[in-house]
């Protein structure tokens, strides 16, 4: 016999199951989304450093004006 609408506990598995699938999946992808922010983040920053490290040879006086400038151009146009 079905009592109700005949929603019975095979329904509530159904709906179940799939709220799991969609739970999960939000966290699969955000875990995708966590490590490509983290490693276009290290990106950055190793070419902030490279411009940090020209910056500081120009300060020694280990490189002119014009190749300071040549350099510098390449590392922000890369």
């Amino acid at each position: 016999m079905m009592y109700g609408y005949g929603l019975g506990w095979g329904s509530m598995w159904g709906f179940g199951l799939i709220f799991m699938v969609i739970v999960w999946g939000l966290v699969i992808l955000g875990v995708v989304a966590l490590v490509r922010w983290l490693g276009s983040d290290k990106q950055w920053s190793s070419s902030d450093k490279a411009l940090q490290i020209l910056r500081e040879r120009y300060a020694k006086g280990e490189l002119g004006s014009e190749e300071y400038q040549t350099r510098k151009k390449l590392l922000e146009n890369s």
